[in-house]
């Protein structure tokens, strides 16, 4: 290479076509060492590690601008790599984000509305979901004092992840979006305002029953297909309150099952579950409902 490589030659050494190497010369990006007798182009050692340095740059996704910058020393490899990592981590995080919705929609065999609201509820920043979440919590516990039982356990339930995780499936997608539909829904609000001015939760009932026993008794009895009204039903009602309960203690305990046991409530926790990693667990309500059943019986 005594004069130096032709264009056609860099190009074909460096694998771009002809014409991006013209163009790069012609924005000034990279500079031919000199010209041959007929005006063409040359490029000598350093020129051509130049063109390599470039179209390794521009493979990677980085502008013409940061280009200039690094081969005019103003910013490291290093730097630019660096900040186009940040912007490529950023790009895939909203392609994810768009996969997860068209996939949830597609599940849900929703409409072009629906996934348009699908998106915009998913692509809320982190502070607007959190903000979202905490309106619903101050309604709840408006007026309370600070230590009032039903606080601790209001506050619980604003606890989000900082963000959607960064391959969200299309489960969490749903889960968020239900989420919203559930905070949104004045009958909600309603419902859980009025469990916590009641002050405790199903598990933490004045008299009983144990959360565990219901759980495993009334939980089978519903999984066998035992009816509440039954024989069977008041056995293993038995097992769980006691035949000689007072019956003033009894009514008690229907009054509270019927306050607290709520599957919409139950469902709010199991979605926040979903979106912060929680181990899931088993719905419980249910057999709580089947309990319910078998007390108003007998």
């Amino acid at each position: 290479m005594d004069e130096g490589m032709t264009v056609a030659q860099v190009a074909r050494l460096v694998g771009v076509s002809a014409r991006t190497l013209r163009f790069w010369a012609e924005a000034g990006v990279v500079e031919p060492s000199g010209r041959s007798g007929g005006g063409y182009r040359l490029f000598d050692a350093e020129a051509v590690a130049r063109v390599e340095l470039v179209a390794t740059l521009r493979g990677l996704g980085i502008g013409l601008d940061e280009v200039r910058r690094v081969l005019a020393r103003n910013a490291t490899v290093a730097e630019v790599a660096s900040a186009h990592a940040r912007a490529l981590d950023a790009e895939i995080r909203v392609l994810r984000l768009r996969r997860a919705v068209l996939s949830s929609v597609a599940r849900r065999d929703g409409t072009v509305e629906e996934m348009r609201v699908v998106h915009e509820l998913a692509r809320l920043s982190a502070r607007e979901r959190q903000r979202m979440i905490d309106g619903f919590v101050a309604e709840i516990v408006e007026g309370m004092a600070a230590d009032a039982p039903a606080r601790g356990i209001a506050e619980s339930m604003r606890r989000l992840p900082a963000d959607l995780p960064d391959d969200p499936t299309p489960e969490q997608v749903d889960a968020w979006v239900e989420l919203a539909g559930l905070v949104g829904d004045p009958a909600f609000r309603a419902r859980v305002r009025e469990m916590a001015v009641a002050g405790k939760g199903a598990e933490e009932l004045e008299h009983g029953p144990d959360h565990h026993l219901v759980v495993e008794h009334a939980g089978k009895a519903l999984a066998d297909g035992v009816a509440p009204e039954s024989a069977a039903g008041r056995e293993a009602l038995g097992r769980i309150v006691p035949e000689d309960t007072p019956a003033e203690v009894r009514a008690r305990i229907l009054e509270q099952l019927e306050l607290f046991a709520d599957a919409r409530v139950e469902r709010y926790w199991q979605l926040l579950g979903a979106l912060n990693g929680w181990p899931p667990r088993e719905p419980a309500v249910p057999a709580f409902a089947w309990l319910i059943e078998a007390l108003r019986a007998h």
